[in-house]
């Protein structure tokens, strides 16, 4: 049943692909299946100026879908991220980053390079040289999981 489908649609089995492709990059947004809806196209239409040429067989389009399909997916990252603009608040999403250069007071101490503060409302793990509760410190950067300050002594 679907060869014959496959058959009857000729050259219009890569444009219905390509159609659902796009309907389904709406649907479900990534901005991947675009890419890949388009490539379909373009052999959908190659297909039609060529369906009767002895070498456009069924592999050599699905080998021209599958280099357009990775030129495409390749050439719409690089336009998506040339497009993309920069932020006005960098560090919104980093609240440790954000944290950076600000002072503190020690309220638990630093023993064996670990510690707390207290900065706005949250209590924030520290790590630095060994302190005593009550000493000023400064926040000289975040961990990489953004859950642990670095401090030194003001």
């Amino acid at each position: 049943m679907i060869a014959s489908i496959v058959a009857e649609l000729g050259p219009w089995n890569w444009m219905l692909l390509g159609f659902i492709l796009l309907c389904l990059e709406i649907f479900a947004p990534g901005v991947f299946l675009l890419w890949i809806g388009i490539a379909a196209l373009i052999v959908g239409s190659a297909s039609l100026l060529l369906w009767d040429v002895a070498f456009w067989s069924w592999q050599v389009q699905v080998l021209v879908f599958l280099v357009l399909a990775l030129a495409s997916a390749y050439i719409g990252k690089k336009i998506v991220r040339d497009r993309e603009d920069p932020s006005d608040q960098p560090l919104l999403n980093r609240r440790g980053a954000q944290m950076i250069g600000r002072t503190a007071t020690l309220t638990e101490p630093i023993k064996e390079g670990r510690g707390r503060i207290k900065l706005g409302d949250t209590m924030w793990r520290v790590s630095g040289p060994d302190l005593p509760v009550g000493t000023q410190v400064r926040v000289t950067a975040a961990a990489d999981t953004d859950l642990e300050l670095v401090v030194e002594p003001v």
